[in-house]
């Protein structure tokens, strides 16, 4: 038995902090304690990722659920087992105006006051996004089509659903892909799963967009992927309703799925997006939870995208008519980064006049 009081390992610690976040008052002390230690930190990088992040992390299991209530009276509840979690919970709000990216939410809201058709969210994980847009295109008579094949989230966003009284949510258990009926299975944790091919009784089904709308007898106008890479596929399965509906559509792309070493033009997707008539642009967002009050949403050309850094992902707009950007609420710049990072220069990293 060793008489070394070090815990080299660090798997005391682990322990010790997973003891305290049982106590679900303690915890609550913690996180606000963390939360305020934020600010005071002098660290040359990402304060909430690598310090106050890994404690608060610790205290936590994937079965501990939050609720929360935003600034509109949108009602939440959640899983804690993503930083779109935790950075939810250290929001400098007691009653946030939104849940995660906000510049991609501000975007989503706006498209929405111009819709000639329902909304397929794709990834619609616990409602994050999509509670908050149905709520919006509910007067209009508009429906949002949720695709959620994590059993776990699914059920989290029909309570959420049903939380906030909404009766405009379609809620599928199915994922978005080029071809229905295809058997897939997640492989990965939670929002970071990606799809693969599973055997027969395996997983989910698949579910193309065209087939569903006419299935449904729906016309589409924006539709929003998140599906960790699985998007081009989701729009190989959309290519009539694109080029019928012309709907809006904000996706991701990441360095990991997509390999853009010859500009983002050359990327299968934005081809995709191209044929059709489309324009297209990064959203200059920040890849958690922050209050950016009066910031017009930032929007870069497709060839004017900073793109150097380590593997990251963003999202992206493309739009059969650019001209519904003609507003105050967005700003076109040239030459920047759409990954919005507080710790980074800012005059790659920090919107236009600053956080």
């Amino acid at each position: 038995m060793s008489n070394d009081p070090r815990d080299l390992d660090g798997k005391r610690l682990q322990q010790a902090l997973r003891l305290l976040g049982r106590d679900t008052v303690l915890r609550a002390r913690l996180v606000e304690f963390l939360r305020d230690c934020e600010p005071a930190l002098v660290y040359d990088g990402a304060v909430r990722d690598d310090v106050v992040g890994p404690i608060i992390d610790a205290l936590h299991e994937d079965s501990d659920v939050y609720a929360k209530e935003l600034a509109d009276g949108t009602r939440m509840e959640f899983y804690y087992r993503t930083k779109i979690a935790r950075d939810l919970l250290l929001s400098a709000s007691d009653r946030p105006t939104h849940v995660w990216e906000p510049q991609t939410t501000k975007l989503l809201l706006t498209l929405a006051r111009h819709l000639q058709g329902d909304v397929i969210v794709g990834g619609a994980y616990f409602g994050d996004q999509a509670v908050l847009v149905a709520k919006a295109i509910a007067p209009a008579g508009l429906k949002v089509h949720c695709f959620e094949p994590n059993p776990d989230q699914a059920a989290m966003l029909q309570s959420n659903v049903a939380l906030n009284q909404l009766t405009n949510v379609v809620v599928n258990k199915t994922g978005l892909w080029n071809r229905s009926g295809e058997r897939m299975r997640l492989d990965g944790f939670d929002s970071f799963a990606n799809a693969v091919a599973a055997s027969d009784g395996e997983g989910f089904s698949t579910e193309a967009m065209d087939d569903y709308a006419a299935r449904q007898g729906i016309r589409v106008g924006l539709i929003q992927l998140d599906i960790e890479g699985a998007e081009l596929a989701a729009l190989q399965g959309a290519q009539q309703l694109l080029a019928k509906d012309r709907p809006a559509v904000v996706f991701e792309v990441h360095r990991h799925y997509v390999d853009w070493s010859q500009g983002l033009r050359a990327t299968p997707i934005c081809q995709l997006f191209l044929s059709l008539g489309y324009e297209i642009f990064a959203v200059r967002d920040i890849n958690s939870h922050r209050e950016m009050p009066g910031q017009p949403v930032e929007l870069v050309p497709l060839d004017a995208v900073y793109l150097d850094g380590p593997p990251h992902g963003f999202n992206m707009l493309a739009l059969p008519d650019a001209s519904v950007l003609d507003t105050p609420e967005f700003r076109r710049v040239e030459g920047v980064s759409p990954k919005l990072l507080p710790h980074k220069a800012a005059h790659l990293h920090h919107p236009i006049g600053g956080f």
